[in-house]
């Protein structure tokens, strides 16, 4: 029987957060604290990092988010880069996403950074490329709107609140990590492109 990698991602990311919920010991060793990776080299934070989260909402709404859209791109990556490459995809988003933003605090004693935020916009991001007009109910809003309007209301949003810069959320780490997922697709599979494209000129919304 297939086991989803999707499923294994969130239960690993839900029980190390939920360790590290109660034990700060634990949180203190897997946040992103730039100046242990640049003075004592433990680089590993740049991955354990995505499987902490700051409070329940926020691991929940991570998950609920990998979920739904990890799935079904989980089944087009296994397809083509098989169940490791999938893996790779999902590990690698997380590094690529806080990398900016650890060169820029690398010696910034007094900052920290945690979440899989940065990994769950590669793989939204990659759903959107792959289902452009696909239908996402956010918040509390009571009707879904097209992915490709929310991505660009993403994209315009955190662009804007990583220049104010006035919360504690890494806006810096979700643009990277969509870039990324986007980029990596279409590595993956270049014939995405023209379909993405063809997707938008037959809108079919739902």
């Amino acid at each position: 029987m297939n086991i989803s990698i999707t499923i294994i991602i969130v239960a690993a990311t839900c029980l190390v957060s939920w360790l590290a919920f109660n034990n700060r010991q634990l949180l203190d060793r897997l946040i992103l604290w730039p100046p242990a990776v640049d003075r004592f080299k433990q680089y590993d934070r740049l991955v354990t990092h995505g499987f902490i989260h700051a409070d329940l909402g926020h691991l929940l709404f991570n998950m609920i988010t990998l979920f739904f859209f990890g799935r079904p791109v989980e089944q087009v990556f296994v397809e083509r880069i098989g169940a490791p490459g999938f893996v790779l995809f999902y590990l690698s988003a997380i590094v690529v996403a806080i990398l900016p933003t650890y060169l820029k605090h690398r010696r910034d004693a007094q900052y920290r950074s945690l979440g899989a935020s940065g990994a769950v916009s590669a793989v939204l991001f990659a759903f959107i490329l792959m289902a452009p007009w696909t239908g996402l109910y956010i918040f509390f809003i009571p009707i879904p709107i097209p992915a490709i309007l929310y991505a660009v209301f993403y994209v315009g949003y955190s662009i804007w609140m990583d220049r104010r810069g006035t919360d504690n959320v890494n806006h810096s780490a979700h643009l990277w990590g969509a870039g990324y997922g986007v980029l990596f697709a279409l590595v993956m599979e270049p014939g995405l492109f023209r379909h993405f494209l063809a997707e938008l000129a037959n809108p079919a919304f739902g």
